[in-house]
């Protein structure tokens, strides 16, 4: 089940069906389902917050993924910072929309094991990100 939920902001505007379906055949080229995955749709305190608890870091980020995955079936909680998420689409000179889920498909493929702590990682984690977005037709309508 995947379950969508909001600290301090409002939980963006996408449909849920589609989006769930979309995440749903993302997990599935990787040969995993999906279990309870929550994605917490917070400010940049919040985020700062978590990062600051649970990570011991003092900086802001766009995503951090809390991963409880048992063998293939993805379970984990996704914090997003919905700032920091609309800072970079205008940085990167994409929607929001586009950005958001570009940032939800990475908690997921986080949960599938990809890593992005070195550089090579990040390549591939942006490789996977692209190829999951094509998988998606319309960032407006999902």
């Amino acid at each position: 089940m995947i379950a969508y939920y909001s600290e301090n902001v409002r939980v963006p505007k996408f449909k849920r069906r589609h989006m769930n379906t979309w995440i749903k055949a993302v997990a599935q080229v990787y040969g995993k389902t999906i279990g309870d995955v929550s994605y917490i749709f917070c400010d940049d305190a919040k985020i700062l917050e978590v990062n600051k608890t649970y990570l011991k870091h003092n900086y802001f980020t766009d995503i951090i993924t809390f991963d409880n995955t048992e063998h293939n079936r993805l379970s984990g909680d996704v914090f997003i910072s919905v700032d920091t998420v609309r800072d970079n689409a205008k940085r990167f000179g994409v929607s929001f929309s586009e950005e958001l889920h570009r940032v939800m498909i990475h908690g997921i493929l986080h949960l599938c094991g990809q890593n992005d702590k070195t550089q090579e990682e990040s390549k591939q984690m942006r490789e996977k990100e692209n190829m999951a977005l094509k998988l998606v037709i319309n960032f407006e309508v999902c």
